[in-house]
């Protein structure tokens, strides 16, 4: 395998960090306490462990020695049978003498080995003799075998003779201690974590412009300031789209009555040469007010929920046909989607009469998308926009006349609120260039999209 330069490391690692607080504080906790455990564990087997059993193995491998000293010094039966049950007494040790045997050729050794090791070093360290040990066989004893010129002396000696045999209650206990440690910490994190998740949940809430009642604010105290700041800024919010709305409501009533009276005046007035002229002028007036009302209010306060998107797209593609342009729809039928009906409507209708003002064929087609959501596209046959410019159609009030041949009707707010609807929706619109030669324009927004029928 080819390793990667050092300079792509930093990088190789920041891709598989998490990206969420839950993981990434989870990882701050986690990954110290392992490095913890595992230098603590090393460091016991090492200093501890290690240094323990080499001396139990040195002190075995010393009364093994003096057995066998003690038994050259009178090799008779009688001095065996004295040397074994003094042995078995003060020492724990059963020896017994195989006459005519001889070492086992094979060799058994533990699966870690370092047991084997110590003993082997300690025994060779003592005796003179070959010799030969198992300390797999039996799971409570060690077995020492010696040559002698009569045979083998053997020597079965307890485990713990010559091996710390209760190191693992200390890894037993570090590992308990261990657990209860991070799920402590893990508790608290979570706790922190969800009082920060509630709070971005709030935010993105009252982002979609849904109505989020007032939370007690928890955690820790950064995060209850942040909360209370949060809340303290969204009044602030509310209130100022409360008095926008109130304004141009105002002012659109107070417009709306002398508006009421010049068209009663001209439908009264006998015929004259402009009044259809002045007619159009009424009305043009009239619209705008309708889309100045329509972009300062929008429909943020209206639930959501079902909607037929096969009835929406037909109610927006016949505003387009009387507005003079060939209209094709392709929809499922059947199709649904939870969304605020008259928002939703209202940026479906102004894209497809913006398009139906600038071009002669309009196609309006809405598809679910692969993550659960729902698309809408508009596309015309008209000019279209340069793409330098897309950003610059979506402000309010932009009419783009170069590139749109002049806006004949309405102040340049169609693309505008139609984009406010899709990002409250948590969703967004935007530009390209249709196949029919003029703009696309596609409208993202997530949520529940059913099909229900033939499609």
């Amino acid at each position: 395998m080819r390793l990667l330069p050092a300079y792509l490391w930093p990088r190789f690692l920041k891709r598989r960090l998490p990206t969420s607080l839950w993981g990434r504080s989870l990882l701050i906790i986690v990954l110290p306490v392992l490095v913890m455990q595992m230098a603590v564990t090393w460091v016991f087997f090492d200093a501890h462990w290690q240094t323990v059993t080499a001396r139990l193995s040195e002190g075995l491998a010393g009364d093994i020695a003096w057995a066998v000293q003690s038994y050259e010094d009178d090799p008779t039966q009688a001095n065996l049978d004295k040397l074994a049950d003094r042995a078995e007494r003060s020492m724990s040790l059963s020896i017994v003498l195989q006459e005519g045997r001889t070492l086992p050729t094979e060799t058994r050794r533990g699966a870690i080995g370092v047991v084997d090791r110590v003993l082997d070093r300690a025994l060779d360290a003592r005796l003179d003799r070959p010799y030969w040990f198992d300390t797999t066989r039996y799971p409570a004893y060690v077995d020492i075998q010696v040559q002698e010129p009569q045979g083998v002396l053997r020597i079965i000696a307890p485990r713990e003779r010559a091996v710390a045999t209760q190191a693992h209650i200390f890894v037993l206990w570090l590992t308990i201690a261990t657990v209860l440690l991070m799920g402590v910490a893990i508790l608290f994190i979570r706790n922190q974590v969800r009082a920060i998740e509630r709070l971005a949940d709030a935010a993105e809430a009252f982002g979609r412009g849904e109505t989020v009642p007032r939370f007690k604010p928890h955690g820790a105290r950064e995060v209850r300031a942040a909360a209370v700041a949060f809340m303290a800024m969204r009044d602030r919010i509310q209130r100022h789209i409360d008095q926008r709305t109130a304004l141009l409501a105002s002012v659109s009533h107070d417009l709306r009555t002398p508006l009421t009276r010049l068209r009663l005046e001209l439908a009264l007035a006998p015929p004259f040469k402009r009044q259809a002229a002045m007619r159009g002028d009424l009305d043009e007036m009239e619209h705008m007010i309708d889309e100045y009302l329509d972009f300062a209010r929008g429909e943020a306060g209206e639930p959501p929920k079902p909607v037929s998107i096969s009835d929406l797209l037909k109610a927006a593609a016949d505003d387009a046909r009387r507005a003079g342009a060939v209209v094709d729809v392709s929809v499922p039928e059947g199709m649904t989607a939870s969304l605020r009906p008259l928002a939703f409507k209202r940026a479906v209708v102004n894209l497809a009469g913006n398009a139906a003002s600038h071009g002669e064929h309009v196609r309006l087609s809405a598809r679910p998308l692969a993550s659960g959501g729902l698309e809408v596209v508009v596309e015309d046959d008209g000019p279209g926009i340069p793409e330098a410019m897309y950003d610059e159609a979506f402000r309010p009030f932009s009419r783009l006349d170069e590139s749109r041949n002049q806006n004949r009707k309405g102040v340049g707010l169609g693309l505008a609120i139609a984009r406010d609807v899709a990002r409250a929706h948590g969703g967004d619109v935007t530009l390209d260039r249709s196949d029919l030669g003029g703009l696309k324009a596609t409208v993202r927004v997530p949520g529940a999209v059913s099909i229900v029928g033939n499609l």
